[in-house]
């Protein structure tokens, strides 16, 4: 089954914005609402958006992508494969291995409320939650927000504005990156009545800022551990979202039951979501044991990343009667970037020569045709698919201003648009590449001797080992290295576990390692924890090449504080070809869809997220057939 987006989802990031009306400020105003006797100027407002005004009026009754009539009741056992030690994911230990479906987009926020919550169906657009109302003015200096009365955490105690405070100090305080950095930002925090609070920033540059604060986890003062919080607990949190936890068996289930007490169960963004009763998140060690357990039937719906499964896997009695049925849904955003990564604090990769040579040794077409039967589209930049993206565009002359000051960032065809990574002819072994590579290396020092690539002035042969973690990773980089042995480069290949291949990553302890990037339409102030030169060495950062370089963070500076469209897109397009530039990675492959995998006794929505699918919209076909 094939299922397409609305037109307006199809529309680009620019279109979007059009379509919404360009005002410096994305407020609604409530003509019933009183205004407070300061700031009278700036009114109170059902949401607001990053750039120009959210889409869905005050009395919308449905975000587009759900179904208010769907069913409820039955439950929803999912798979993943992993593992997990912890229930708080908003520290350094533990932070990466926590369970899911506590807090995220595809598998839903079951735990955890904010006091704004995001639309999928627009770039970057909040709407309300446990606050019932948002008030910003244009500087973005402040933000303020007025608490629903009826919010509560899961054992009927009310969210108070002390709640809001204890969350945003001690994840500020004992918290990973990059939420701390972002609530360090805070410098005054204001009760200005009741139910609400007023947050003054230390500036307003960045314009993000705002609302990522808006989308914090608010916490239990009165339950929360603040002596240990940055320690790695099993002990179940008190939320205040749609589901407590019902069992916990550490690397192996977790199980989340409804809350029938759900203060927010009647809010219009909540219509349609959170349908099961119960839903159930078995994990897996590796992937061949989850595909199989998924055509057993041991769980219900899966989402399918291996062209070569998605093309082929589907050869069983259950996909043939079509009790198993395929979901290809179109995305509305920019495709992942998935990558090799280089860890660019070894030595052996900090000659960004080295870098660029490696990654000319990538031969997609014969990965893509011989691994996964022609279904992939090469990856070049970070905003592939978008209109953020450089590929193919020479830089306007906003871009260039930006870039001035750093003359070197930017190699010449990728300024000018004509930079698409080196491809091999199909065999594994064009001599054209090998050469072009191995004349880049000679720029780093490094020559072929006795069939070794090795540094011309110490003999050293350049080696190093690239770290996986399932049998896909593992294929690819196998394919990969057989390349690089044509030029006497020595790689090694560890598998490691789910568990161990996060602990090394957030440490640093590897070579070069398997990464994939989300994208989206409004990419801000997440841009510092992926390349900011103060993360390069922040623990827990998602800066895992280490990037270290002013034109980067000048570049995020441009993005995070831009108040045009065209200010805005020129600065994203910038720093895409500044990265593209360092070499930081060796670009994969996408495709532009999302891939579901699903049994009939679950049904998906007709309409789905610019993102693709979020299963807190699904249902039971049939409450109670399992």
């Amino acid at each position: 089954m094939k299922v397409s987006i609305p037109a307006l989802f199809k529309t680009s990031r620019r279109q979007v914005l059009a379509l919404l009306s360009m005002s410096s400020i994305a407020v609604f105003l409530n003509s019933n609402t009183q205004l407070l006797a300061d700031d009278s100027d700036t009114p109170w407002t059902h949401g607001i958006a990053m750039h120009g005004t959210p889409a869905l009026p005050e009395d919308f009754k449905s975000l587009p992508y759900a179904n208010p009539d769907a069913p409820k009741g039955g439950t929803l056992t999912l798979g993943v494969q992993g593992t997990f030690d912890s229930l708080n994911s908003y520290i350094v230990q533990g932070g990466w291995t926590s369970a899911r479906g506590m807090r995220e987009r595809d598998f839903g926020n079951n735990i955890w409320e904010s006091l704004l919550v995001r639309s999928y169906a627009e770039p970057f657009s909040l709407y309300g939650m446990i606050a019932e109302a948002v008030r910003m003015p244009d500087s973005r200096e402040w933000i303020e927000f007025r608490l629903n009365p009826k919010a509560a955490f899961s054992d009927g105690t009310p969210i108070t504005v002390e709640d809001v405070i204890f969350s945003l100090d001690i994840i500020r305080d004992k918290g990973r990156p990059p939420y701390r950095n972002w609530y360090s930002e805070i410098v005054d925090k204001e009760i200005t009545g009741d139910r609400q609070i007023k947050l003054t920033f230390r500036n307003g540059d960045n314009r993000e800022l705002p609302l990522l604060v808006a989308l914090a986890p608010i916490l239990s003062k009165k339950h929360t551990d603040a002596e240990n919080f940055d320690k790695s607990t099993l002990t179940p949190p008190v939320g205040s979202g749609p589901y407590t936890f019902k069992e916990i068996v550490p690397g192996r289930r977790v199980v989340y039951q409804k809350n029938p007490g759900y203060w927010a169960k009647d809010l219009p963004v909540t219509a349609g979501f959170y349908n099961f009763d119960e839903i159930r998140i078995d994990y897996y060690r590796d992937e061949t044991t989850l595909q199989e357990a998924f055509k057993k039937g041991l769980f219900d719906a899966l989402q399918f990343r291996d062209p070569t499964r998605w093309a082929t896997g589907f050869d069983f009695p259950a996909a043939r009667d079509g009790r198993v049925k395929q979901l290809e849904i179109e995305l509305g955003t920019p495709v992942k970037f998935q990558g090799m990564v280089f860890n660019t604090r070894r030595e052996q990769f900090s000659d960004i020569a080295t870098r660029r040579a490696l990654r000319m040794l990538f031969d997609f077409d014969w990965v893509n045709r011989n691994l996964y039967f022609d279904l992939y589209s090469r990856t070049a930049g970070y905003w592939d698919k978008s209109d953020l993206s450089s590929i193919g565009t020479p830089a306007s002359d906003r871009e260039r201003e930006l870039l001035a000051p750093f003359p070197d960032a930017v190699r010449t065809d990728v300024m000018e648009g004509t930079w698409f990574p080196a491809n091999g002819d199909g065999t594994g072994r064009d001599r054209k590449v090998l050469r072009a590579a191995l004349e880049e290396f000679g720029k780093a020092g490094f020559a072929l001797k006795n069939r070794k690539l090795v540094n011309s002035e110490t003999g050293e042969p350049l080696t190093f080992e690239i770290m996986t973690k399932n049998e896909d990773e593992e294929k690819l980089a196998l394919a990969y290295a057989r390349t690089l042995e044509l030029l006497g480069i020595e790689v090694s290949i560890r598998t490691v576990d789910p568990s161990q291949f996060e602990d090394r990553r957030v440490r640093r302890e590897f070579d070069m390692v398997f990464n994939t990037l989300t994208a989206s339409l409004s990419p801000g102030a997440e841009q510092y924890g992926r390349w900011s030169s103060k993360a390069a060495d922040a623990p827990g950062s998602f800066n895992t090449a280490g990037v270290k370089n002013p034109a980067v963070d000048a570049m995020i500076d441009a993005l995070v504080a831009a108040r045009s469209d065209d200010d805005y897109v020129a600065a994203v397009r910038a720093l895409d070809r500044v990265l593209i530039s360092g070499a930081h990675a060796v670009p994969l492959f996408h495709v532009s869809q999302d891939w579901i995998g699903y049994w009939d006794r679950v049904s998906p929505p007709d309409q789905h997220s610019l993102y693709g699918h979020q299963f807190d919209t699904w249902w039971a076909e049939q409450v109670d057939s399992k």
